[in-house]
């Protein structure tokens, strides 16, 4: 380990599983030894970690995901930034001061085989916090997955997300006509309208979405970005017009509640005769964009027809809370800690 580095590090562990609202007496900070890497490894001082939805599916005992998830007793995982402070091993591809990239976040200081970790080039995007953005999947669902088009009518479920706040300028950069967004608050309708150029916003528990849908969009919906499922989805279908494109990008309706499913009652005669199209989108299988994404996103930033929405909370010790506060709507845009 560096002399320079401290002796220890903190990182937060799950204390038991939630049952029902998530709240911070859930999780715990522990401060541990900083680990020397062995060979073949290396030591990252993380600097920035992502607070997501997802975590919440994550903390149940079986969840629908194909991923690891969380156990009690055992630190949290998640998208981070961090500077790599030491090497062992001349094979590690990885040297001191490289910026990297890794799913070790919600720990101070990460240690792991080299080929965990992703070497970040500085001048890709003019803000390094812009790597943890969830821009990759909100520009899947738009380009890909409900393939926006000039002149379309565009609907972005949970639009003052993380993913939502990005996919609603991606819509416009393709040239859309109108967009509208869902959301939770007469405050954050305004915010999507007034700074991230969304025409109009739907406002779930306000009365029937399908109704506010119908008001904001009279001649119906060519593309829908849902990352929501339940009632605006059910919504969004009702509305979409002949050759619509959905895609089914997330699944708020349950993950807020700790699992993946969201189920709907789906007309699909209506559809057939409809010709519309739904598909479910998963970046995993789409690595092949992500150089487009980032030249897109990066050249978006430097000329300012994009913008990273996002809170920074500063320090470890806040991490539970901005999960909680996350989870409660408190925020607009992505949610990052800075370490």
């Amino acid at each position: 380990m560096p002399s320079s580095s401290p002796a220890t590090y903190r990182e937060v562990r799950l204390t038991r599983r939630p049952e029902g609202e998530l709240t911070p007496d859930h999780l715990q900070v522990v401060t541990f030894p900083i680990p020397d890497p062995t060979p073949g490894q290396v030591l990252v001082r993380n600097t920035l970690m992502s607070v997501t939805a997802v975590m919440r599916t994550l903390m149940r005992d079986e969840t629908d995901l194909p991923v690891t998830g969380y156990a009690p007793d055992r630190p949290l995982w998640g998208p981070a930034l961090g500077e790599v402070v030491a090497v062992n091993g001349s094979d590690a591809g990885l040297v001191p001061g490289d910026l990297v990239t890794h799913r070790h976040g919600w720990r101070e200081y990460a240690v792991g085989d080299a080929a965990e970790f992703q070497r970040v080039d500085p001048a890709e995007l003019p803000d390094p916090a812009a790597h943890l953005s969830q821009g990759f999947t909100a520009w899947l669902g738009i380009v890909r997955g409900a393939q926006v088009r000039a002149g379309d009518t565009v609907f972005v479920s949970a639009a003052a997300g993380g993913v939502g706040t990005l996919a609603g300028q991606f819509a416009r950069l393709r040239g859309a006509a109108r967009v509208i967004g869902s959301t939770s608050s007469e405050r954050k309708a305004r915010v999507l309208v007034e700074q991230l150029g969304y025409d109009a916003a739907v406002i779930r528990g306000a009365g029937s979405m399908e109704d506010q849908l119908r008001a904001a969009a009279p001649e119906g919906l060519d593309a829908v970005f849902d990352n929501v499922g339940g009632e605006q989805l059910s919504a969004a279908l009702a509305v979409a017009r002949r050759g619509a494109r959905i895609a089914l990008i997330g699944a708020l309706d349950g993950q807020l509640s700790g699992g993946f499913r969201s189920v709907i009652e789906v007309d699909s005669g209506s559809l057939i005769l409809r010709g519309i199209t739904v598909r479910g989108l998963s970046g995993s299988d789409h690595l092949d964009a992500l150089p487009e994404w980032t030249k897109e996103f990066g050249q978006g930033l430097r000329d300012g027809t994009l913008t990273f929405p996002h809170v920074r909370v500063s320090g470890i010790d806040q991490a539970p809370r901005a999960l909680c506060d996350l989870l409660e709507g408190r925020h607009i845009g992505a949610v990052l800690v800075e370490l």
